[in-house]
């Protein structure tokens, strides 16, 4: 305690000493006079403690760390190099390496004179962006041969204003021609921008210590890994990107994206996701209350987007969303209007289907069971009742119903699950084994807890296939993992999101510490953390996997091994892996859905690689105009292969025209469910277990 103490002193004589330097350099702005206060420092201490006792990574705060500190809070303050000049980065780099003794010593001086820096830099340029508006939109010339770079994450620091002149002149002349080629006009375009920078310069007045002690301490404690993170008091329910949106609000996570918020995952059976009409990687540009204005949202903080889609349960909230199935330089949106509520459990309860299909000749009935998330009832068992809810409880139900229909296999539908209880994805895993070990959890010591399914028995032993794609994570990546390490089920679909850490909340004096303090590793002794689970029969990611994922975050922990907690399993699968790939690759080349969308896929991966769009307003439209056309050319393909009517022109609500998943109105037509149950009655054919059933 009494060294505590001489830290808080040191940091305190430290920082006025700086602050007096400083005194005549600042310019007359709002922020000049914002200063850490006692608690924060205490807080920054005590961070540093935390994570020095307690997180899995036992890396130390050195001079590597420092470096790694400095340049994410330069990233999270200026991703696009848009701010900065190189003299400016220049003068910062003298503390490249001493973010860990500031750190160690309570000093949180050198970040508050580059976040108020990074202020002055930020008004700068909204002033002339404003300057640049005055004049008029009508007064930007398309007819140029201009370029402007959109992907600046590596671009040089620019060495004047001018160059920076330059740049934000291009910014703003790509801005008003994405809203002009978007249809709107320009009196229209020019008071929408003026409002969204005028709003941005009032936010920025609005700028406090906590903002700038929030970033440099969550910047901090995410260089160990990207779920570690610090939570200020006002913001410890809205500023957390892994917390869902469920009490009151859409049933979705969300992220910062430069200027903009990015959807990262929907929580199943939520609002969002009921609708079918917004996907992770879309972004949000707008929101509005019931039937009022859209509120533009580009530039605004995570958390006073979050305040803004929270209300009242049962109210309508609207967001504009750019879909992230358009290139980077298609601004065109969307409205979808969706009613707030919480997501209850029964919404997230197993459901049952039977999945009907015709396969050379025959038809054949297919138990389908849907897992929206790994649930228990807790306040229910706790009280004692019976008929507390459960995933295995409702699953084991519904196997025994499936059962009684004369179904050949299962499906377990694992999609967009994102996890849940721990116990219960051990729990249903012993559905499916005789008994033995299920997950291993090591903690920061390097001491493993094997949890294991004590019980004997195998309460369903007949044939599966586990569907999966990039939104499976966490519990459904332990679950999947044991299914495919005991060669229990065939795993299909994508690779899985990749979570294979545990996280606990650490009160500070000031706010929250959640941190990593453990990993999971399969009964093979893999980590799910990055590789989350690799499909045995791989189908094409409607995710992209580069922007949503654990290997799309910052400092992610690696993956590695550890010993088995198993003996090697003979595969039935692996003799006949081969063939089934085959028959796999042969039908989705003729089936017209699945040629639709891998070729919709290929053709938003192409634009999503673009980096250099024209300012030319004709070459702009050509470039639309040529897209819309592959476009319309890809439904037509699908729509001649299945007999029905070409198009002439996409329709801006024809979901089929725009949406990367084709339409489904029953179960067989979702063409990932329908072919999983092909790949499974492959199997049971060349293995001959058809024939006995």
């Amino acid at each position: 305690m009494k060294h505590l103490f001489y830290r808080i002193a040191l940091a305190f004589f430290i920082y006025t000493n700086f602050a007096l330097k400083l005194t005549n350099t600042c310019i007359a702005n709002s922020w000049n006079n914002l200063q850490p206060d006692r608690d924060e420092v205490i807080a920054s201490l005590n961070a540093v403690e935390l994570l020095k006792r307690y997180h899995y990574n036992k890396t130390p705060l050195d001079d590597t760390r420092s470096v790694i500190i400095y340049d994410s809070y330069l990233k999270l303050l200026d991703p696009s190099h848009s701010y900065f000049l190189a003299s400016d980065i220049a003068e910062f780099d003298k503390w490249k390496t001493k973010f860990d003794d500031f750190l160690k010593n309570g000093n949180l001086q050198p970040v508050f004179i580059i976040y108020k820096h990074y202020l002055d830099c930020v008004k700068a340029r909204l002033d002339f962006v404003l300057d640049q508006l005055n004049e008029g939109v009508d007064k930007f010339d398309f007819t140029q041969k201009e370029t402007i770079l959109i992907d600046r994450k590596n671009a040089p620091w620019l060495t004047s204003n001018a160059a920076l002149d330059d740049l934000w002149h291009k910014r703003i002349q790509d801005e008003v021609l994405r809203l002009k080629i978007a249809g709107k006009e320009p009196k229209a375009i020019q008071e929408l921008l003026t409002k969204r920078y005028k709003n941005q310069q009032a936010r920025l007045d609005q700028t406090r210590t906590e903002d700038i002690f929030q970033a440099y301490i969550n910047t901090f404690a995410m260089s160990y890994d990207p779920h570690t993170n610090y939570l200020s008091p006002d913001n410890v329910e809205n500023f957390d990107i892994n917390m869902s949106l469920s009490l009151e609000g859409i049933g979705a996570v969300l992220q910062s994206d430069n200027d903009q918020i990015r959807i990262i995952r929907l929580v199943p059976a939520g609002p969002a996701d009921k609708t079918k009409q917004v996907m992770p990687a879309d972004k949000i540009i707008g929101v509005a209350q019931g039937d009022q204005e859209i509120v533009d949202v580009v530039g605004w903080r995570l958390d006073e987007v979050v305040k803004l889609i929270r209300g009242p349960k049962g109210s309508i909230v609207r967001l504009e969303v750019i879909p992230h199935t358009n290139g980077p330089n298609d601004q065109t949106s969307k409205i979808v209007s969706l009613t707030r509520e919480a997501v209850k459990l029964e919404d997230q309860a197993v459901q049952k289907r039977v999945l009907n299909l015709t396969q050379n000749g025959k038809n054949y009935k297919l138990g389908v069971v849907i897992i929206p998330a790994f649930y228990l009832d807790f306040k229910a068992l706790r009280a004692g009742d019976q008929d507390y809810k459960s995933t295995t409880r409702d699953v084991k139900k519904i196997l025994t119903e499936l059962e009684k229909e004369k179904v050949y296999g299962m499906i377990i539908d694992l999609r967009n699950n994102g996890g849940g209880s721990l116990q219960e994805a051990t729990e249903l895993t012993s559905l499916f084994i005789d008994k033995g070990p299920t997950v291993s959890v090591r903690n920061a010591d390097g001491h493993v807890d094997v949890l294991e399914d004590e019980n004997a028995g195998t309460f369903y032993k007949g044939p599966m296939a586990l569907l999966v794609n990039r939104l499976s994570a966490s519990a459904s990546e332990i679950f999947a993992g044991a299914m495919q390490d005991y060669h229990r089920a065939l795993i299909i679909g994508s690779q899985t999101f990749g979570k294979g850490t545990v996280q606990t909340i650490q009160p500070l004096n000031h706010g929250e510490l959640k941190l990593t303090i453990a990993k999971f590793y399969r009964i093979s002794g893999q980590s799910t953390q990055q590789h989350g689970i690799l499909p045995d029969i791989d189908f094409p990611s409607i995710i992209d996997t580069k922007a949503i994922g654990e290997s799309a975050l910052p400092e992610a922990m690696p993956w590695d091994t550890i010993n088995p907690t198993i003996k090697p399993i003979l595969n039935p699968f692996k003799p006949y892996l081969t063939q089934l790939k085959d028959n796999h690759y042969i039908r989705s080349t003729q089936d017209a859905e699945f040629v639709f969308l891998c070729a919709k896929l290929a053709l938003t991966k192409k634009l999503m690689e673009e980096k250099t769009i024209s300012l030319n307003e004709a070459d702009r439209r050509a470039q639309h105009a040529k897209i819309e056309h592959q476009q319309l050319m890809l439904e037509n393909a699908r729509r001649k292969a299945k007999g029905e009517d070409k198009l002439q022109e996409l329709k801006k609500d024809d979901e089929d025209g725009l949406s990367v998943e084709p339409k489904k109105t029953k179960l067989e037509d979702d063409i990932y469910l329908s072919e999983t149950g092909r790949v499974l009655l492959d199997y049971l054919t060349i293995s001959n277990q058809i024939a006995k059933q």
